[in-house]
């Protein structure tokens, strides 16, 4: 899996660390999903020509996204093609090895009417609908100084707020010998497209949008973008990163 158009994001406000936690969060929380236990990571990092300094901070987040996974990170490819990218700009890929025994394998094959769906809060937009986001962020004049929320904190930093590992929290509950029938990492898609993934045919989720305060960065998003409901709730996870089903 990859950033997605983050990068583009953090690259131009050179903030490289947090991309390197949101690739090893893009791997790991969909092989969560099944009940795996991360093993191992590997990274690719194209780029024009190298930035030391950048890189370095690129590799620094990966290993910190590992660390909290509880995998390795047991090596990487680092390719310099100048010419196909443009100097000072690289692009990420990373790659999940996990383990579960067959048997105890969370497929959703189990979940039936009237099970209760768990929403765990997001750390923020995560790594997807950027592509969006920079769309917004063209109508608008955007610097480090800019301020957000009541806390005015930078617009920036709350845009690029790393996405949340769920990895410790499900190794817990199947620790604990919860029985998890269906989870579901809610990436690009958000909760209409991404949920119904971990469900048996024939079923649908009932959804109480008022159970969980939407986080104000997405509803400014909407404001500023006048963006529809219905590609609000189509592009963003809105506060919720992951599902747990029991």
């Amino acid at each position: 899996d990859g950033v997605g158009t983050k990068l583009e994001l953090a690259q131009a406000y050179q903030k490289h660390s947090g991309v390197g936690l949101d690739l090893v969060a893009m791997c790991v929380n969909d092989v969560i999903t099944n009940g795996a236990e991360p093993l191992f990571f590997l990274d690719y990092i194209a780029t024009g020509s190298l930035s030391p300094q950048a890189l370095s901070e690129v590799v620094l987040g990966i290993s910190e996204g590992c660390k909290i996974s509880g995998c390795a990170l047991l090596g990487g490819e680092t390719a310099e093609m100048p010419g196909f990218y443009k100097k000072d700009k690289y692009d990420l890929a990373g790659f999940c090895v996990a383990i579960a025994e067959e048997s105890d394998l969370v497929d959703g094959r189990q979940i039936s009417e009237g099970d209760q769906i768990i929403g765990i809060a997001s750390s923020g937009i995560h790594s997807n609908g950027f592509s969006l986001v920079r769309k917004v962020l063209s109508l608008i004049d955007l610097d480090e100084d800019t301020l957000f929320g009541k806390e005015q904190l930078p617009l920036i930093e709350t845009l690029l707020t790393p996405t949340a590992i769920y990895a410790q929290l499900v190794q817990e509950l199947l620790a604990g010998n919860i029985f998890l029938k269906g989870m579901a990492h809610i990436t690009g898609g958000g909760l209409p497209e991404n949920l119904p993934r971990c469900f048996p045919p024939g079923l649908r989720a009932e959804i109480d949008s008022n159970s969980w305060e939407i986080p104000p960065i997405f509803k400014w998003l909407q404001e500023v973008g006048e963006i529809p409901e219905t590609d609000l709730w189509n592009t963003f996870n809105l506060g919720v990163g992951f599902c747990l089903v029991l």
